[in-house]
């Protein structure tokens, strides 16, 4: 069995590995996201160009590990009205940011890379969602700020949790939405790394 190494600190991404029943390590990598974003205005290349990062931070940080492990990394970010959401820095941000997905439809993009410790390529790609919020008072959202989960999430929500009450419509993958486009992950470990996820 291969030993894939998760390249994220994201709580939602490591949920999804471990509902899944796939052994996985994390490493945090602290590419510094900053340098991306004034670098890439357009949502999509920032999200791979974020992933292809992390990856390659990660395989540098592993070059003593074990042959044949795999690494997983993924940035995720919300787009609406053709602006990039990042995660809130604080309850008023976080408050912000919902109120004015409230009613209305976004995108959340997740870029992916993964790669081999002993194989030079790395495959990155990109998978969208798009998220449709009900009707929300003020209140709800003081309300769901309080719970704290909008921490460290892109949109400042987490559809695992409490936001769940008020995503009205989910348009494509679900676990996209957590963080981590499975269906993809699935193709991309069995064609391309020989790591069928079935079998781990």
């Amino acid at each position: 069995m291969k030993k894939i190494i998760l390249a994220s600190k994201s709580i939602d991404r490591s949920k999804i590995l471990n509902r899944l029943n796939i052994p996985f390590e994390i490493l945090t990598t602290n590419i510094n996201e900053s340098d991306y974003k004034d670098r890439y205005s357009n949502s999509i290349d920032l999200v791979k160009e974020l992933a292809k990062a992390k990856a390659l931070k990660a395989k540098e940080l592993l070059k003593n590990e074990a042959i044949g492990t795999v690494i997983i990394a993924a940035d995720t970010i919300v787009e609406f009205n053709g602006k990039i959401i990042g995660k809130a820095q604080n309850e008023g941000e976080a408050f912000k940011i919902l109120k004015s997905l409230i009613n209305r439809t976004h995108n959340l993009i997740t870029g992916i890379a993964l790669t081999s410790i002993d194989d030079p390529k790395i495959i990155v790609d990109y998978d969208i969602t798009v998220v449709t919020f009900t009707e929300l008072s003020e209140d709800d959202i003081r309300n769901y700020i309080k719970t704290e989960e909008w921490k460290g999430r892109a949109g400042a929500y987490s559809i695992r949790d409490r936001a769940s009450l008020f995503i009205k419509e989910i348009r494509g993958s679900p676990s996209n939405v957590i963080g981590l486009p499975m269906h993809k992950i699935f193709k991309i470990l069995k064609s391309e790394f020989n790591l069928n996820l079935f079998e781990n």
